[in-house]
């Protein structure tokens, strides 16, 4: 399916486009939405047109390695992301003794947007984290068109003040960037046999 000609992606035929997706953050706003998109979808999605300049994506890794998460960073890989990873961590609370786990990218994602920043004219972020506020204001000030993806529900309001107009609901997007997983044997015979 072609993506639309939306006028948020009509200016990028001579446009140089990175996309940087907070992978812990898009994971909840996909569990949110009740669906999963396709990372090459949503990176072919917001280049088109354009002149891809990097394409990133942050994730957290467990301890040791699982072999599906494996599989899916290899999946990133070929879909032409950079995967940046940081092992989980976990702290235990003293007073509740409840177990938090913490591998926050944030860092990473901010360093990467402003030491790559000469390789793109737009910066799309695929995240609702608040904590991006002023590193969208900045990169405004630097004259860079920013365009955060996320959902309604989980987009802070802070991040959503900053980027104004340039905001897209992953929900509005779901016809080019779904995730569809083929049935496996099982299932279609299954459905024969019914």
């Amino acid at each position: 399916m072609e993506a639309p000609n939306h006028p948020l992606l009509s200016v990028h035929l001579s446009n140089r486009t990175s996309v940087f997706v907070d992978g812990e953050n898009a994971y909840y706003a996909q569990r949110s939405l009740g669906w999963f998109f396709d990372p090459r979808k949503l990176l072919d999605f917001f280049t088109q047109g354009a002149t891809i300049g990097d394409a990133f994506w942050y994730a957290s890794q467990k301890m040791p390695p699982d072999p599906r998460e494996q599989r899916f960073y290899g999946y990133l890989n070929h879909a032409g992301y950079t995967v940046r990873m940081k092992s989980i961590k976990y702290f235990r609370d003293e007073a509740s003794g409840e177990l938090t786990r913490k591998a926050n990218l944030d860092l990473e994602l901010a360093i990467d947007l402003f030491t790559t920043i000469a390789q793109y004219d737009t910066a799309v972020l695929v995240t609702g984290d608040g904590d991006f506020e002023r590193a969208v204001e900045l990169l405004r000030s630097y004259g860079k068109r920013v365009i955060v993806a996320s959902t309604q529900e989980t987009i802070a309001r802070e991040l959503r003040n900053a980027v104004g107009k340039h905001f897209f609901d992953l929900a509005g997007i779901r016809p080019f960037i779904e995730r569809f997983v083929a049935p496996s044997t099982e299932m279609i015979k299954e459905e024969i046999v019914l």
